[in-house]
């Protein structure tokens, strides 16, 4: 990078916190700023890196080229419509939005603008160097299991949109398909959901932010074997032929494995400064949202009594 790109960050809690460390570590990117609408937490951001602390988004869009919002989901369409207007590039959290209608919205108008939209699903990374996506053919059945104790983080969404949604962009980028029907059953902090592709492949997915265990899982059955992925331990046990490459030396091991968040980061500071694409875009934050919101549908979650949406807003 000849040119150093200057990107803020909005939202200032734990997650925003780290992202703020990924982005001042990155060559050839300053942190321009910290916005949050608690000054105390943008400043006590701003302090460790010694930059601004704004709670005015505006303040932070005229010192930024690019924002990383990493602020309550609630926030992420009205904060990232506004950086898109304003020319700015965006790295939004998961969920891209909270209905359809404003991800089409915000894909619309950076694919107008020349703009990069990047999500948050750093799971992915993971995934790809494991080699989990290396297989041709996708798998008959998936398991996935996503639990994790309460932490009072992301809770102005459902578990589905806050912990299922990594194991449903997974999915979508490991066959491909798109569902054929859907059963789900539960509430705000814990749900289950039976979904039949397309393809054929029968998948089963479970996530609770009320276990004291904390487990991710995803177990990938194949006809000519099984793969399991331990997404805390990054371990994996594989019976096909085909190799994987989970077991990486600390030293020799890639970013993406180590640290996915921090190559989340490079990988959107690299798309900004060529121009190109990001390897996780709007359309596949739009995707996931897609399938998190039938099945939160399906289940029967309250979502009317979310403060954030209606249930006619939410599908438009």
């Amino acid at each position: 990078m000849t040119k150093r790109i200057k990107i803020g960050v909005a939202g200032a809690g734990v997650f925003g916190g780290y992202h703020c460390s990924k982005i001042a570590d990155l060559d050839g990117v300053d942190l321009s700023c910290v916005y949050d609408l608690d000054p105390e937490k943008a400043l006590t951001q701003a302090r460790k890196h010694n930059v601004p602390a704004e709670t005015d988004f505006d303040a932070l869009l005229d010192r930024s080229e690019a924002v990383v919002i990493a602020a309550p989901a609630i926030a992420h369409y009205e904060l990232a419509l506004k950086a898109l207007n304003a020319g700015r590039h965006v790295f939004v959290e998961k969920p891209v939005a909270l209905a359809l209608g404003e991800a089409d919205e915000l894909i619309a108008l950076a694919r107008t603008k020349g703009l990069v939209l990047q999500v948050g699903h750093q799971e992915r990374y993971v995934a790809e160097a494991v080699g989990l996506f290396d297989r041709k053919k996708p798998p008959v059945k998936i398991d996935c299991i996503r639990h994790t104790a309460a932490t009072g983080r992301c809770e102005d969404v459902s578990v589905v949109l806050d912990l299922m949604i990594h194991d449903i962009d997974l999915i979508r980028k490991l066959t491909g398909a798109e569902i054929e029907t859907v059963v789900a059953y539960g509430e705000r902090n814990a749900a289950d959901a039976e979904l039949t592709l397309d393809n054929g492949t029968s998948v089963m997915l479970a996530a609770s932010r009320r276990d004291g265990s904390p487990e991710r899982r995803m177990t990938l059955v194949y006809d000519d074997g099984v793969v399991e992925f331990d997404f805390i331990n990054r371990t994996a046990e594989n019976t096909t032929p085909s190799p994987l490459h989970a077991c990486f030396d600390g030293e020799h091991a890639p970013l993406s494995f180590t640290d996915p968040l921090a190559y989340g980061a490079a990988a959107f500071a690299a798309a900004v400064a060529a121009g190109d694409a990001p390897q996780v875009t709007g359309m596949d934050g739009r995707q996931a949202l897609d399938w998190a919101l039938r099945i939160e549908e399906a289940a029967g979650i309250d979502i009317a009594s979310n403060q954030y949406k209606t249930p006619e807003r939410r599908r438009a």
